[in-house]
């Protein structure tokens, strides 16, 4: 039942269970730095990471006791919204395991792919920790446990300051999620009790902002869309349905529900970056872009999904059939313009794919397995610059993926068994991984 959660750096570069795991949950840079310079400002990244014990069988219906559950990356659209690997598990013990519930670890690297711990956190949950997010200035960590509380804490200069402890959840709570702070410090969380809590700071206090129960099981995992768009939550729940949740102001969110958007339940949701494929190389014409407001889900119909607006209405513009199991996470890649946009999706069946798009429209996906683990993958995460991919599940590692000028992809660094340690891989054994 114990976990530890560990903060580290994989320099200029940088869920999980059955076998235990030392994964990253999330990704931060110490200094904030404008959304325009983010692409090139990769130096020092921040990551969050959870050691599970091993010994777990594989995991019921999504939601369920005793599954491994959703993670994330930072906040959406900041200098935080970097690589980012995690998991979430059910109970287990393991002789000789860190403090689990209780200890985060802040690992730092320099410009290259090793990893020191360089302070730990201690919690003080009562159970199972499930997520772990940094905010987008990579001060503040937010954490959720199987002990219903939500606890917030600043983390600057290698300190541990509690700011919030939050309770309103009535099950264990599996995922939260940063709102970019142009809307104020706002922070989502989901659980198994069915509820999607908005939790907003005014004042030095958090409170509850809005509590939204419009779902049948558990919600699994909670994204903010990017801010160009607005305050909009998606949230995707073991009852087959994604909600869309809105802020029109003067405290009211508008919902709009994808009913049945995959069988059983859907485990992931990620949004597409608030930029037009190809608008780097194309002459600007004066005109703001034409935005599509388009987002990825994966779920236990063993199926990747591509959602899009159309008159204010969600509609299912792809299907991407590659996964023979349930697909467990999947990540839009960050974009800067360029013609191609990129999703990784993993599954229980092992395999990582990746998936490009070279048509301004969308409508053509073509997948490229990236590797065949030899256990479940929980998670996937790109860097903010989309080039390095981490991965991570039940091999109990943490690997980073980086793609080379003919198309193939190698695994440039893996996270060691137990103590969380990071090594670069000699290049013959790259592809090996």
């Amino acid at each position: 039942m114990l976990e530890k959660i560990m903060v580290w750096d994989q320099g200029p570069t940088p869920r999980p269970r059955e076998t235990g795991a030392a994964l990253p949950l999330s990704v931060n840079q110490t200094q904030p730095i404008s959304d325009s310079a983010r692409a090139t400002q990769l130096h020092l990244q921040f990551h969050v990471c959870v050691h599970r014990p091993s010994g777990a069988s594989r995991s019921n219906a999504p939601g369920e006791a005793g599954q491994p559950w959703r993670a994330a990356g930072g906040a959406h659209g900041g200098p935080a919204a970097a690589a980012s690997s995690c998991a979430r598990e059910g109970p287990r013990g393991r002789a000789g395991a860190p403090r689990a519930g209780r200890d985060v670890l802040v690992l730092v690297s320099p410009p290259a792919p090793q990893v020191s711990v360089i302070n730990t956190v201690d919690t003080s949950h009562e159970d199972m920790i499930h997520d772990a997010q940094m905010d987008y200035y990579g001060t503040r960590l937010a954490t959720c446990s199987s002990d219903r509380s939500v606890k917030i804490f600043d983390v600057r200069n290698g300190g541990q300051i509690l700011i919030a402890d939050l309770r309103g959840h009535e099950g264990p709570v599996w995922q939260v999620a940063w709102a970019h702070p142009m809307y104020g410090n706002i922070l989502a969380s989901c659980s198994y009790d069915r509820k999607v809590i908005i939790w907003k700071e005014e004042n030095g206090t958090w409170e509850k902002t809005y509590e939204y129960t419009g779902h049948d099981s558990s919600v699994n995992s909670v994204c903010w869309a990017p801010h160009d768009y607005g305050l909009i939550l998606a949230c995707g729940s073991s009852d087959g349905a994604i909600s869309l949740l809105s802020y029109t102001g003067d405290g009211q969110w508008e919902v709009k529900k994808i009913s049945n958007a995959h069988t059983i339940g859907c485990n992931a949701v990620s949004w597409a970056p608030a930029v037009v494929p190809g608008s780097l190389i194309e002459q600007p014409s004066g005109q703001k872009p034409n935005y599509i407001k388009r987002f990825a889900s994966g779920g236990c119909d063993n199926l990747v999904k591509i959602w899009k607006e159309e008159d204010g209405q969600w509609k299912e513009e792809q299907k991407l059939e590659a996964h023979s199991d349930w697909v467990r996470d999947v990540a839009w890649a960050p974009s800067i313009g360029l013609p191609t946009s990129t999703i990784a999706s993993c599954s229980q069946d092992g395999r990582v794919f990746i998936w490009t798009c070279d048509d301004a429209s969308g409508n053509s996906w073509s997948p490229k397995l990236l590797h065949k683990f030899n256990d479940v993958v929980w998670h996937v995460s790109w860097s903010i610059t989309a080039n390095i991919l981490a991965v991570s599940g039940g091999d109990n590692k943490v690997t980073l993926w980086k793609e080379s000028v003919d198309g193939l992809w190698a695994c440039i660094s893996d996270v060691n068994k137990g103590q969380g340690g990071v090594s670069a891989l000699p290049e013959g054994q790259q592809n090996e991984q």
